[in-house]
């Protein structure tokens, strides 16, 4: 391992570049050190590069989303070693603290959302992670990196905003935002046992991959349809059973108490750039239950297994890859949703 490396850094500007760092090492017994193979770019590194998330601190490596190898461990990691392939949770967490203790490891005391915020992030060719016998889970050979690349971002994402439905089999579920965690959101709520899914976006091509990776039953445009109509005309005029809100667009969360059913639950896993009105003498008498804030991704292992017993496949997301000297490119192909992006793979 040299002593330098290549990181895509956050400056306070606005701006981020792919500059020359120090190769992390080891600071506490329970860091692994991760050579980084696969990594992704996720919204929230937008927010953070627009100045939106408050506790992001500037000059520090952007991304979250990675998958590698290990190559050092600190001294009290007992259940990983190097050489293993892992991939990482979105979230450093102690396991220990009374939020972990009840699986609200978002809100970990002494660790919570830290890379590519707080700590450097996955865009470079190694990363520290904190708590790495928590927040790393041991891939099995027969997942590849690729197989494993959103299982601790977007997929424990989606798969925490269909739990936080309490999906009944045999439910309705309308899901708004046909983007990546949408489209996450979409699988586990057929996991979770809902019999039909309707997709919402603005983005016909987005739609047409839901329908075609057999993930929505329904798709809606809001461009062209009365969306509120559709999902009552759908649901014998009671509206969706649950509705989980991934696009964080302007009206979305408008739309997704409207279209809820009386007694709902409402999920909103979309991050805002925005403050949100609830209008409450409108809602009035719908008796709805709104869920938020940042994923408390707990089933990673979970996911890992499903994946590796074919009960998942998210591979279809990736649609562009590029490598780390090329990652300017490709965060501006992704903030602009140039040619149909989903995901982007960088590639080390």
């Amino acid at each position: 391992m040299t002593d330098f490396m290549k990181g895509f850094v956050w400056h306070n500007n606005k701006t981020a570049s792919l500059d020359k760092r120090p190769v992390p090492k080891i600071k506490d017994k329970r860091d692994a050190i991760v050579k980084v193979t696969m990594s992704s770019i996720c919204t929230s590194d937008l927010h953070i590069i627009r100045g939106f998330v408050p506790k992001a601190v500037p000059e520090t490596i952007l991304g979250h989303e990675f998958v590698g190898e290990i190559v050092d461990v600190g001294s009290d990691i007992k259940n990983l070693k190097k050489g293993d392939r892992v991939s990482a949770n979105c979230e450093t967490f102690c396991g220990q603290c009374y939020f972990c203790k009840r699986g609200f490891i978002n809100n970990c005391l002494y660790g919570g959302w830290e890379i590519g915020c707080t700590i450097d992030g996955c865009q470079a060719e190694y990363v520290r992670v904190p708590f790495a016998d928590t927040g790393l889970t041991k891939l099995p050979d027969n997942i590849s990196y690729e197989n494993a690349l959103f299982v601790g971002d977007i997929l424990s994402s989606g798969y925490w905003g269909a739990e936080l439905c309490e999906i009944q089999k045999g439910d309705t579920v309308a899901v708004i935002g046909a983007g990546p965690v949408g489209l996450c959101s979409m699988i586990s709520a057929k996991l979770l046992g809902a019999e039909k899914i309707i997709a919402i976006d603005v983005d016909d091509t987005r739609l047409e991959i839901a329908k075609n990776q057999n993930l929505a039953d329904v798709v809606i445009n809001p461009l062209n349809s009365d969306v509120e109509k559709e999902v009552k005309d759908l649901t014998e005029g009671r509206g969706a059973d649950s509705v989980i809100e991934a696009a964080g667009g302007k009206d979305t969360f408008q739309t997704a108490w409207k279209i809820a059913r009386a007694n709902a639950i409402v999920a909103l896993v979309a991050m805002y750039e925005e403050n949100q009105t609830l209008p409450l003498p409108d809602m009035y008498g719908k008796n709805l239950t709104f869920k938020t804030g940042g994923v408390d991704a707990v089933n990673c292992s979970k996911l890992v297994d499903l994946i590796s017993e074919k009960k998942i496949n998210t591979d279809f997301l990736i649609t562009h890859k590029f490598s780390l000297d090329n990652i300017q490119q490709a965060y501006k192909l992704f903030e602009n949703k140039s040619d149909n992006c989903l995901k982007i793979a960088i590639v080390n």
